[in-house]
């Protein structure tokens, strides 16, 4: 079976994103590329796990981290597995396999005295380019979006009066996702300002450049970036972060972990769980502090 056939199998019947989808296909064609220049093979079908593993070896050693090498290696499990559902192997050759040790990333979210110092503070240019980079931040803040569903937010997906909004996750799963006033209110400040443009060539996307286009990832990228520089010391400003933020404090205020899971479109608690190392360390201060068997 063709690496062509498990890539219509994750694009048609899996309705992975495009994005996913093509990471997967350039993990395999890079392993398939292997496998021809060193070792002269032409399919991967029926290779043995020793030929994968000296592509683990090869990745090592041009300084790929464990990460990004178990993550290569998923692709092509994920391609096993293919085989195996259409009865093209009876066994994978990474039945075996264990992924490589990595250190537990760590990823820092903004205070809530940096969100307020961004919102209510920071003088956003009084402009369009102003009003929307608010809006992005206050977007990613106030409904834990991905960066890729702000992107492809429609004005169609947002119902003012009734404060909430939809969005395409991954997988093409939808959800809806209820929105502050605040944040109802910066939109409508956003689309006045957007009806001066004097071209608006993809009008059915909510946030737009100045020149009448879709927005893209990196422009929210660097958004963040520009606009957390300026009250943030931490190393890593993103719009995952940003994402990770929403969890964080929603969780330190009691937010339960299966509504967070809902509202972030998790499929599984473990996912969510990997934020709640924050809520923990704030109720071990609530305990420490309330507790009457705890010494003065």
């Amino acid at each position: 079976m063709s690496v062509s056939a498990f890539i219509s199998y994750l694009r048609l019947e899996k309705n992975y994103s495009e994005h996913t989808v093509k990471a997967y296909e350039k993990d395999i064609k890079a392993f398939v590329g292997f496998c021809q220049e060193y070792h002269g093979e032409d399919d991967i079908v029926d290779i043995s796990y020793p030929l994968i593993r000296n592509w683990i070896v090869a990745l090592s050693d041009v300084g790929l981290s464990n990460r990004t090498i178990n993550r290569k290696i998923s692709s092509l499990q994920a391609y096993y597995r293919f085989l195996l559902k259409v009865g093209d192997i009876t066994i994978s050759p990474l039945v075996k396999h264990r992924a490589l040790k990595t250190q537990k990333k760590v990823e820092v979210p903004f205070s809530e005295m940096e969100m307020d110092a961004i919102l209510s503070e920071i003088p956003f240019d009084d402009d369009f380019e102003g009003e929307r980079d608010k809006l992005i931040i206050e977007l990613l803040y106030t409904t834990g979006m991905r960066r890729t569903e702000l992107v492809n937010l429609k004005v169609s997906d947002i119902d003012l009066s009734g404060q909430v909004l939809k969005v395409l996750g991954k997988r093409n799963k939808e959800r809806i996702l209820p929105l502050l006033s605040t944040t109802v209110e910066q939109i409508k400040g956003y689309l006045k300002r957007r009806s001066q443009l004097d071209n608006q060539v993809d009008s059915s996307y909510l946030l737009l450049t100045k020149e009448g286009l879709k927005i893209y990832e990196t422009l929210v990228y660097r958004t963040i970036n520009k606009y957390f520089s300026l009250v943030s010391p931490k190393v890593k400003k993103s719009p995952h972060i940003l994402r990770h933020t929403f969890a964080t404090h929603l969780l330190n205020r009691g937010a339960d972990l299966n509504s967070v899971k809902e509202l972030l479109g998790h499929s599984s608690l473990a996912s969510t769980q990997v934020y709640t190392h924050n809520s923990i360390a704030e109720l071990k201060k609530v305990h420490q502090k309330a507790h009457p068997r705890n010494k003065k």
